[in-house]
């Protein structure tokens, strides 16, 4: 007895049966869900923090003054150099304080002017403006490089590379540094000024852009060397290796890419802090002097009228309180909306 041959219709229900499931798998995922990149969704979270966005429209402010302040002084029609006092002595009481009310403002100084001088305030502010943030914005993207560079060089090669700058950031970090730089900013100029000559401006802004970052690079150099030290055993770098990348390759696509949430975070908060830095130095007299415009140099002269003369201490000083905690407030946005993680 001879059995009946097999049927062809029970396999083709089989391999229909499985084609099915896989004709569905596209519908079950969600249609551009893919192309939202880490940018993308750090920028929609950021926009919907209002502090945020309201301290980075202040910070803008802020830069486009710093930018603009010769196109905003020559539209004013005065300069932070005048002593208009010097040309009109009506200006100053006798006691060489403003003639008129809340500092001597008015329709021709709209900020007053100043005591015993009479520079106008308006111009002196926009050009103090300037120069702070230019010095800061400096000393951050310098001090950004050098932490860059040795820490992520002191991570990727470790061993005795890796101890030997451990131990020099330890060194660096361990300095009182506000000490230092008053005791090392009149070295740095007998370098290469004599002492009875006088200091140029461009000397002493070099000198603190350099002393400044000097210090400074070593908090984002430890940073970066810890998270270079975990993003090396990773699989994708071993692969990288293997392939016969080179180190310099390794560095730049892959490991770079992956550190430019901490390296931001790191500068955007380092900026304010350079701001009161420069400020403090310039009003202990060892950074910018007068008649070179600087929020600290401003500062320090209205600490000498302010019992009489309030309003000209008062601008300099409540700008820059209003900068620094925009600023601030913006690095706290940004590490927000980068690594929503380290949110509270």
């Amino acid at each position: 007895m001879t059995l009946p041959p097999p049927s062809a219709a029970a396999p083709l229900e089989v391999i229909d049966e499985s084609v099915e499931p896989a004709a569905s798998t596209p519908s079950s995922t969600p249609k551009g869900s893919e192309s939202r990149s880490p940018g993308r969704l750090a920028w929609k979270r950021f926009k919907r923090d209002r502090t945020g966005v309201i301290s980075a429209y202040i910070v803008i402010f802020f830069f486009v003054i710093a930018i603009c302040a010769p196109l905003i002084a020559k539209l004013y029609g005065k300069n932070p150099y005048t002593t208009y006092a010097s040309q009109r002595p009506e200006l100053l009481d006798a006691f060489a304080y403003p003639a008129g009310a809340n500092g001597g403002m008015s329709s021709e100084f709209w900020f007053g002017i100043e005591p015993q001088l009479g520079r106008d305030v308006f111009t002196y502010l926009l050009y103090g403006i300037r120069t702070s943030l230019g010095l800061a914005v400096a000393a951050t993207l310098l001090t950004t490089v050098v932490g860059v560079v040795v820490g992520t060089t002191a991570g990727y090669l470790g061993g005795k590379t890796d101890y030997l700058v451990g131990r020099i950031i330890d060194i660096v970090l361990s300095f009182p540094s506000t000490l230092f730089f008053i005791a090392f900013m009149p070295v740095v100029y007998g370098l290469f000024v004599a002492p009875d000559d006088n200091i140029p401006t461009s000397l002493r802004a070099a000198a603190l852009i350099l002393v400044l970052s000097s210090f400074g690079w070593a908090s984002i150099a430890r940073l970066l060397r810890g998270q270079v030290l975990g993003l090396r055993e990773r699989e994708y770098i071993e692969a990288a290796k293997v392939t016969g990348a080179s180190p310099r390759r390794i560095v730049f696509k892959e490991l770079l890419p992956n550190l430019w949430t901490p390296i931001l975070i790191q500068s955007t908060l380092m900026l304010p802090a350079y701001v009161t830095a420069e400020a403090g130095l310039s009003f202990l007299g060892v950074g910018i002097i007068d008649p070179t415009p600087d929020w600290g140099v401003m500062i320090q002269r209205g600490a000498q009228f302010y019992t009489e003369d309030l309003t000209f201490m008062l601008f300099p000083g409540v700008s820059m309180v209003i900068f620094v905690l925009a600023f601030n407030l913006l690095g706290d946005s940004v590490r927000d909306a980068l690594d929503p993680k380290s949110k509270r």
